[in-house]
């Protein structure tokens, strides 16, 4: 029996929890069947027709990891990596999981089986940043599609984090961590309370991690002067000499602090150059905090109540550079380099500035329902949750570009001096850019699960299902930035809601004894752009105790997401190739302006996917255990975003591909006068692998006892577009990961290695630079459960042998940061105390 301490009971109070401190000395445990992810029909058998990988909280811990993010960028099901927080981005604190390389809003995220709220910050996934690494009891991933039974975005997969429950007694961690590479010390800690009783238990807490910002001058190669030719130069726009192309330095405008001269070798032209990384952060100071609630509550002997609740907070904040301009200097202009002809500058302004970031994320999640048996006949599960995400984002130091233009063009600006300038000056060029982003859902459920007769194998069950859903988005840009006149930075706002309705049904079959199958379908309505309809089927046959096989086929969707469904319509002058209007437009020149609108298409459907699996477990002894299993998924309607230029190839022939309905263009003599671009439903994309798993357990008497997995996931293609990208830069064949862990008595240890295969821009090429060749870490952690009762020291490193990923451009950055990090070695201690 669980005593409750002073302790406890005070916490419990502050916490304001919902049961009752005096009522719970203890909770009776009984057996009973589960809920697995892919399913909701609960069996005893935790292994169905689906593929499904249960990480548990040990090896989570023995990881390293201190956030939820930060762990799933180890799961080698992540193929391509996961998006994670990136100074300058405009989603610098968000964090995806996406499984297959399909994208993160592919990716399903569940919390206890109920979907999690996406992000407002990108509209479409989920951030993985608002998920308290205390509250997980275990993730299980689904590594096939599900939309049968989760509806839209279930295509690559479903990832569902399952919370503590069970937990007894009051729990206090801290830890911290220290790279070997300058920058992102991190800290952590978390408090945990658990109570359990006759008719109920509760479990919460509050936890925080944090990791400082790291700047690109700190990282071991930045040794080179970082060149971007947004310093202060001036072209023309001569197409014939090819000054266009031809950087030149403003006569004595380089001498501000990070200028510096560069001569080509080749015409003897000196460009004047800023090294941005002298002052621009690589990655975000992020620091995450929450406050965390679960209870149940026995109402009578067939029912019982359960209560989750969550609050979390995202902060963080980047520098990226001061804002590069590209602005036009008229041939009157004083400050012309070349009086009587118009130039081109490429200036930076950084005596306005570096360009600073702060967000804010607050997450808010209540899920409240009923559980119970009705009328002896049926399982019933009612329920409703609210979750609300609210984001805000503010950036100093950009550059309003008329005002800059209209100061340069008078002579008000000094670009030959430009630390000079009057303060005021500065002042005026400069604003402040916000953005204020907002995400909320709002779901009821129902589900009911009955027998429906006898077979074989046992009695057939069938579960009924009827959801509702509203979801509410809002993403405000300021007045500058929404009309595209900031340099350095751009925003379309977007906001508008939704009505989802989803009916389903699942029904479990057992054959014989050792065959069962599995049926499930789903429609879902929504009230913006249509229905959708998934159908799956798996089968499951164990010719032996210790073996089964299994597989599935199905249909899977994804709705289109609210920002594209919602955005405003904006006017850009695109620059397009067009010929019959650059005739009439920019005569002599290539290219010209045409008055482009992006529009939100209101012919734009859902992806569609099908799928296909096939498998087996083998319990080949007491101490091995194989998995291995092939995916197929193709995605036809494919959501992709059609521009200014794909349209014009598309009308005059130079693409023979069909302009996608909902967008366009209109001519008027030849000369286009409006074009229509925006997202639409277009193209391909296939993708299969095989994924394999060996679990072995060795008891080794007074030696303790070894657990080991090896996980391995490799993807066989990855087609979009008639090409196969599989193996090319960012889409590694193969990912692996080994986990072994020792324990005796009160020690134990762990070491993890981490693969990640060679990929490369052109597979067949010998001398292409941009290659990263096979990169494996090593994790290392020591355990020991100290004297003083309810103690345990941990001291581990992550990445022990110091590897870093090659230096090579990637979206931008130094290296491919979905895969790899370049914290070197990651020493950490981490305390924890029991009551």
């Amino acid at each position: 029996m669980f005593k409750r301490t002073k302790v406890c009971a005070g916490v419990l109070v502050a916490l304001g929890g919902t049961l009752a401190a005096t009522s719970m000395p203890t909770w009776a445990q009984t057996a009973e069947r589960i809920e697995i992810t892919g399913s909701r029909i609960k069996r005893v058998d935790a292994e169905g027709a689906l593929p499904v990988t249960s990480i548990g909280r040990a090896e989570i811990e023995a990881s390293g990891a201190s956030s939820v993010a930060e762990f799933m960028r180890t799961i080698p099901f992540a193929s391509t990596g996961n998006f994670r927080p990136q100074s300058g981005s405009s989603a610098q604190s968000f964090a995806e999981i996406d499984l297959r390389g399909l994208g993160s809003a592919r990716t399903l995220v569940l919390i206890d089986g109920r979907r999690a709220a996406k992000g407002p910050m990108v509209g479409d996934a989920v951030d993985l940043n608002i998920i308290p690494m205390a509250m997980i009891e275990r993730v299980e991933v689904l590594t096939d599609g599900a939309s049968a039974v989760y509806g839209s975005d279930a295509i690559g997969g479903v990832v569902n984090f399952i919370t503590r429950k069970d937990y007894q007694g009051l729990e206090l961690m801290l830890g911290a961590t220290k790279p070997s590479v300058k920058g992102g010390d991190r800290s952590e800690g978390s408090a945990t309370i658990g109570i359990q009783g006759p008719k109920g238990r509760l479990i919460a807490g509050a936890s925080f991690s944090q990791r400082d910002i790291i700047f690109a001058n700190q990282r071991p190669w930045t040794v080179n002067r970082g060149a971007s030719v947004y310093g202060n130069n001036y072209t023309t726009n001569d197409p014939v000499t090819g000054d266009r192309f031809n950087f030149t330095a403003i006569p004595g405008g380089c001498n501000d602090p990070n200028f510096y001269i560069v001569t080509n070798p080749t015409t003897g032209v000196s460009s004047c150059r800023y090294d941005f990384t002298a002052v621009a952060a690589d990655e975000a100071a992020v620091r995450n905090s929450s406050v965390f609630a679960r209870g149940e509550y026995q109402i009578s002997d067939s029912w019982t109540g359960y209560l989750g609740a969550s609050v979390g907070r995202v902060d963080s904040f980047g520098r990226y550079a001061p804002t590069p301009g590209l602005l036009e200097i008229a041939a009157d202009s004083p400050q012309n380099p070349l009086p009587g002809q118009v130039v081109n500058l490429y200036h930076r302004f950084a005596a306005a500035g570096n360009r600073d970031s702060t967000t804010d994320n607050n997450y808010y999640n209540f899920n409240l329902g009923v559980q119970g048996r009705l009328f002896d006949f049926a399982d019933v599960d009612v329920g409703v949750r609210r979750s609300d995400s609210k984001y805000y984002e503010l950036g100093r130091n950009y550059i309003v570009r008329p005002i800059a233009e209209q100061f340069i063009n008078d002579g008000t600006y000094d670009i030959q001096n430009p630390a000079a300038n009057d303060p005021d000056t500065l002042n005026a060029i400069k604003a402040t850019i916000t953005r204020d982003a907002r995400m909320k859902e709002l779901e009821g459920y129902a589900n009911a699960t009955f027998d429906l007769f006898s077979m074989s194998g046992g009695k057939a069950q069938m579960l009924v299902g009827l959801e509702r859903r509203t979801e509410l988005f809002s993403d405000q840009y300021d007045s500058l930035s929404e009309a595209g006149v900031i340099e350095g930075s751009a925003g379309n706002s977007a906001g508008g809601g939704r009505t989802v309705w989803g009916a389903y049904a699942e029904a479990l079959l057992p054959i014989l004894k050792t065959l069962e199958a599995t049926v499930a379908a789903r429609y879902e309505r929504y009230s913006d752009y249509g229905n959708d309809f998934s159908p799956k089927f798996g089968l499951k046959w164990k010719p032996l105790p210790t073996l089964s096989l299994r597989g599935s086929v199905g249909k899977g969707f994804r709705a289109p997401s609210l920002p594209i469904l919602t955005q405003k319509t904006t006017f850009s002058a695109e620059s397009v190739v067009d010929p019959d209007s650059c005739a009439v437009l920019n005569p002599g020149e290539d290219d010209c302006q045409v008055s482009t609108f992006t529009i939100a298409n209101p012919a734009l459907d859902s992806e569609k996917s099908s799928q296909f699996s096939f498998g087996g477990i083998w319990d080949a002894t007491p101490w091995l255990s194989l998995k291995a299993d092939y995916w197929s998924v193709k995605v036809t309607d494919v959501i992709r975003e059609i521009t200014a230029q794909d349209i014009v190839d598309r009308d005059n022939g130079t693409d023979p591909r069909p302009i996608p309905a909902g967008l366009g263009l209109t001519r008027a003599g030849g000369v286009i006068t409006r074009i229509d671009s925006g997202y639409a439903n277009e193209g391909e994309l296939a993708t299969s692998g095989i994924d394999i798993s060996v679990a072995t357990t060795f008891q080794l008497g007074g030696m303790g006892r070894v657990r080991n997995e090896v996980r391995w996931a490799r993807v066989l293609k990855y087609e979009e577009g008639g090409f196969d990208f599989n193996g090319s830069i960012g889409q590694p064949k193969d990912r692996i990961t080994i986990t072994n862990d020792w324990s005796m008595g009160a020690f134990k240890a762990a070491w993890n290695v981490n693969y990640i295969g060679r990929n490369e821009y052109n597979p067949n090429s010998a001398t292409d630079l941009r290659r990263q060749g096979g990169y494996t870490t090593h994790d290392l952690q020591f355990g020991w459960d100290t004297p003083i009762k309810g103690s345990q020291l941990n001291l581990g490193f992550v990445n022990v042998t110091e590897k870093l990923p090659s230096r090579y451009n990637f979206s931008g950055r130094e290296f491919n940061f979905n895969l790899y990090d370049a914290y070197g070695r990651q020493a950490y201690v981490r305390y924890t105390q029991q009551f």
